[in-house]
């Protein structure tokens, strides 16, 4: 909690709704957004935007909301409608996902309901060509290997395209953001937080 998943994850919202480099230099193909902030008021969110716009007007292609039906009652249809409304969307965040992925069917092992919960939102990601980022915790404890510290079983990271590990010391300004996944290399990169604008930046150098 309180790491700067958020602020990282409407950063890359705004930055692909609007076409501007997502982290400071990474070139993007702009299109629609939807941003799901579960966890926010539209008070905060506003707040968070003024913050990061510094003045600009927010993009037409970013929609947001703060609430939503889990993904059993309804909420896989909703995401699939705005789809259908914005052919030409880029991405879509859930913030954060505990708040959509509903009840586990009975009788299921706790990685099977984990896997099932994130291979539901993959069907729609790949039937829309689409990439849908889950924002979700991690536990207290470290580990040696970066997946090991995504909260719950191995069924989360292991439906999963690909998996973000955001580090950041309590204080710290600097971070390290972990990444692994069936379609790109894995590796650290080495990030910054300006608290002034509320963006995530990447650094030069190795991590």
């Amino acid at each position: 909690p309180k790491v700067g998943k958020s602020w990282l994850s409407l950063g890359l919202g705004l930055s692909i709704a609007s076409g501007m480099p997502a982290l400071g230099t990474v070139p993007v193909h702009d299109g629609p957004v939807l941003y799901l902030a579960l966890e926010d008021t539209p008070r905060r969110l506003q707040s968070r935007m003024r913050k990061m716009l510094d003045g600009f007007a927010a993009p037409h292609g970013l929609t947001l909301a703060t609430t939503c039906p889990p993904l059993p009652q309804g909420g896989d249809t909703a995401i699939a409608r705005w789809l259908d409304r914005n052919p030409a969307a880029r991405l879509v965040v859930i913030d954060v996902f505990a708040k959509m992925r509903g009840t586990p069917p009975p009788g299921l092992s706790a990685y099977d309901a984990d896997y099932s919960a994130v291979t539901r939102v993959k069907r729609i990601a790949d039937h829309y060509s689409i990439a849908i980022v889950l924002v979700h915790h991690v536990r207290k404890a470290g580990s040696d290997d970066f997946l090991q510290e995504v909260s719950g079983t191995n069924g989360l990271a292991g439906a999963a395209d690909a998996t973000l590990v955001l580090k950041r010391a309590r204080g710290q300004a600097d971070a390290l953001l972990c990444v692994t996944g069936r379609d790109v290399e894995e590796a650290e990169h080495a990030l910054t937080f300006e608290p002034s604008t509320g963006a995530w930046l990447l650094l030069d150098g190795p991590a």
